[in-house]
């Protein structure tokens, strides 16, 4: 691996101590003493009038963080009572019919939403092309040497596709997931990032995921937020575990995840398939199969559509829940044109503060 590369461990979610106030050295006691006692109000004479008394107290609302998302108000006996905040829930959708065709243009009034069986009023609403922060992770396994260069060739022609505010960066991962190139629109700094091959050591995809998944919510400054992974074979190495890997992924402003995986005939099995289908379905993306590397460009145009034809749903939670709470999230589209349709969205968030929103 190139110098230049860059381990994605070092993006992995850190915890971080506050710092402590330092406790007051005798120095600084002696010396505000002599303050005090130099003050004109330890001088006064019996004969002077009284000082005014302390204000009086009123009742004080504890500290309230931005995280909190609380709003306070007087209620009967001058007691503050907390109004909650709800932040709107953001939903990327795509939706397609029975033969699996984009459907766009939809109103408002064809989409319902039920988060935790109870429905949802949508508060914002459309459906526009806007730019997209896009992660691009290619497996280095030794399988995929044959493969790279028509890989390589549908993920530059995604790249060379993409509007000039995109934000795209590219992960080479193997054992470890490095970070070949950050967020550029470079196409040329992209082409040199794919070309850096080491094809040697185990695949830890999910770890790669999960790692790049992070490095996006640290540096993306777009909201919407897409992984495209590209495999031949299944985990074999990862610290993380598939339910694990969705669960980081189901965070706040976590991107949708597509898949493209080149299995080989050994490594098709059933729990290989249904670990990367369980990732990109509860993200809201779509994992393909194909049998022939060349297939990939075209299923890399159909994502990059199905990226530009989002509808972008809001609401506002209505679950009272406290804490850290999982909420199954449910959209349901119908039009009289096209009948039931297939609404592609995450299937549900970790509340991160009270009051529901993610």
């Amino acid at each position: 691996m190139s110098l230049l590369s860059t381990s994605l461990v070092d993006f992995r979610p850190q915890r971080r101590l506050r710092a402590q106030n330092s406790p007051a050295t005798p120095t600084v006691l002696f010396l505000y003493l002599i303050l005090m006692l130099s003050s004109p109000i330890f001088g006064q004479s019996p004969s002077q009038e009284p000082l005014p008394g302390p204000p009086v107290s009123t009742p004080q609302s504890p500290s309230i963080t931005p995280d909190n998302k609380a709003s306070q108000d007087t209620g009967d006996a001058g007691q503050f009572v907390f109004k909650k905040k709800v932040e709107e829930v953001i939903l990327h959708a795509v939706v397609v019919d029975q033969q699996n065709d984009l459907v766009s243009n939809l109103p408002q009034t064809d989409f319902h939403v039920l988060e935790d069986g109870k429905q949802q009023e949508i508060t914002s609403f459309h459906q526009e092309k806007v730019p997209v922060a896009l992660g691009i992770l290619i497996d280095n396994s030794g399988s995929m040497r044959p493969k790279r260069e028509a890989v390589n060739r549908a993920a530059l022609n995604l790249a060379r596709s993409s509007d000039p505010q995109d934000e795209i960066f590219v992960v080479n991962f193997g054992e470890e997931p490095y970070l070949d190139q950050d967020f550029t629109n470079d196409v040329g700094k992209l082409q040199a990032a794919l070309a850096k091959i080491e094809t040697r050591g185990s695949t830890a995809l999910y770890d790669a995921i999960v790692a790049s998944a992070a490095h996006m919510k640290q540096g993306a400054g777009l909201q919407k937020r897409v992984l495209l992974v590209v495999t031949d074979g299944d985990d074999n190495a990862s610290q993380d575990s598939v339910e694990e890997a969705v669960q980081q992924l189901q965070q706040k402003d976590s991107p949708v995840v597509y898949v493209i995986a080149l299995l080989n005939p050994a490594k098709r099995t059933s729990s290989a398939i249904r670990g990367l289908q369980d990732i990109s379905h509860n993200t809201g993306g779509a994992a393909y199969f194909p049998t022939d590397a060349q297939e990939v460009d075209s299923i890399t145009r159909n994502i990059a559509s199905a990226i530009r034809n989002q509808y972008v749903i809001g609401y506002k939670s209505s679950s009272t829940a406290a804490g850290r709470v999982y909420h199954a999230i449910e959209v349901d589209a119908y039009d009289p044109s096209h009948g039931k349709l297939r609404v592609r969205t995450r299937t549900g968030y970790y509340s991160d503060s009270v009051g529901g929103a993610p």
